[in-house]
Formats: C-alpha cells, structure tokens, sequence
C-alpha cells in the first residue's frame, strides 16, 4: 500500500499461493485494483517470468519479496503451523498442494527427517528427535507432534532455551513441505532477467538460512550490484511494537 501511495504512476502485480493472504490484500487494496494500479494473483513468485509476459509486461523496475510464513499462518490453529495449539499437521501456504506435514512426519524415513530438522532447524537434537517422531507414529495433530518433540529433548536443554523446544522442529517442516528455500533460489535466478538496468530487488528474509540464500546470490551475480552492505534490520521501537519482526532482514540489489 505505502508503494502505491506513494508512486501515483507505479503499476503493481502482487503475487500469494495462499487464498487468505489474497483475501486480505484485496479488501485492503480494493480502491487500487478497482483503478487498475494493482493486479492480485494466485499464483507462486517461482512462476515470475511466465506470469509478467502473459500481463504483457517485459521488464519491471522494482522486484519486493517478503519471504516465509505470515502472522496470519502462525495465528490460526487448524493451518497447523504453530506449536501453540492443536491442530492438524499441515503447514501448507497453498492449501491445494499434495505434501503436508502428516506426509513428512508420517511417512519419511528416520534418516530423511533427522537431515531436514538438522539443515532447515539447525537443531542439534535431530537424531533424537527424528527417532521419537518416527516411534511416536501415527502423529495426528501438532500436539502429538510437539510431546515427541519434547520426549526427545533433554529437560535441562529445554529449560534453558530462550524459545520454545519444538521451534526448530517446527521450522525445520514447514520449511520441507513448502519447498521454502529451493523456491527463493527459483525467483532470484528469474529476478535478473525480468528487471530493467537500474531497477532493484529487495527480499525480506526471516531466517538465517533464507538470508544466506539472498546474500550471496546478491553477491556472486555480475548483473546485480549490492545496495546493503548490511541487512537492514528492525529498530528497537519497532521490535517492541512488532515481536514477530525481531528476525526481520532487508537486503536490497540493483540490476546493472
């Protein structure tokens, strides 16, 4: 919205798999689509270059990715995201996907789930955990999963975690079942070439992993010049008033 308000000219496609987020953005941005200045798709940002030439669009002056699972995923129990509540194990942003979270627990091998929690969560009670999972099946729902999570987990290791025992766990499947990082490489390969000389590419990453991917893309491409030297990160004022921001990172490129 700050885009469109402030750029009178600016044309915007705006792109979610989820058709909650869609619904939203459309109620809040319904005076800019009813004029045109916006265009809202279900569609995947991994489809970039397919979608900007059927809107007959060439090249794009400016690319904004905001990356990873919304409040609005964490905040409803039955999308199956957050550990908080029970829920079913889904954890799909594109409700109409096949894999969910019941396939990966369920149904991966002991080996496959100990190498996702350990790469995607960085959890160093993978093994662990990827046994009591697969001797804990069926596992129905996100409480089921987090009591396996915990049964594996140390109680003084748990005690002395800032956040809760099953996050990484969490993250770790949710990064899985979504093809999360495989599909930040896919846009910023396709990034290049959709943008004009001058025009520029900001991602906003909510991990260390996502941001990783960014920064060196960022870096070893001959077509982009880097913008941020460093990420920008969220100010003090803005941290207390938005927790959920605290892991925020804006990195900005410029097409050459």
């Amino acid at each position: 919205m700050a885009l469109l308000e402030r750029c009178a000219r600016c044309r915007v496609i705006g792109l979610d798999v989820d058709p909650d987020a869609l619904s939203l953005a459309r109620e809040r941005l319904s005076v800019y689509e009813r004029s045109g200045r916006i265009k809202i798709l279900r569609e995947s940002y991994t489809n970039i270059t397919s979608i900007l030439r059927s809107e007959g669009i060439e090249k794009v002056d400016g690319l904004l990715a905001d990356l990873g699972v919304s409040s609005m995923h964490l905040d409803n129990p039955s999308r199956g995201f957050s550990f908080k509540e029970e829920g079913p194990l889904d954890m799909r942003m594109n409700p109409s996907a096949d894999k969910t979270a019941y396939e990966v627990v369920n149904f991966y091998e002991e080996e496959k789930i100990a190498k996702i929690i350990s790469e995607y969560g960085q959890e160093r009670f993978a093994k662990r955990i990827a046994r009591e999972i697969v001797k804990s099946r069926p596992i129905r729902t996100t409480k089921d999963l987090v009591e396996a999570v915990s049964r594996a987990i140390p109680p003084a290791e748990k005690r002395k975690r800032k956040r809760h025992f099953a996050t990484k766990t969490f993250q770790a499947i949710r990064i899985e079942v979504n093809n999360e990082l495989g599909n930040i490489k896919v846009l910023l390969e396709q990034a290049v070439d959709v943008m004009k000389v001058g025009g520029r590419i900001a991602v906003i990453s909510f991990h260390s992993l996502e941001d990783r991917i960014v920064k060196n893309h960022f870096r070893n491409s001959e077509k982009l010049k880097v913008i941020t030297k460093k990420p920008v990160t969220p100010t003090e004022r803005e941290r207390r008033t938005n927790p959920r921001s605290r892991s925020a990172k804006l990195r900005v490129a410029e097409r050459i």
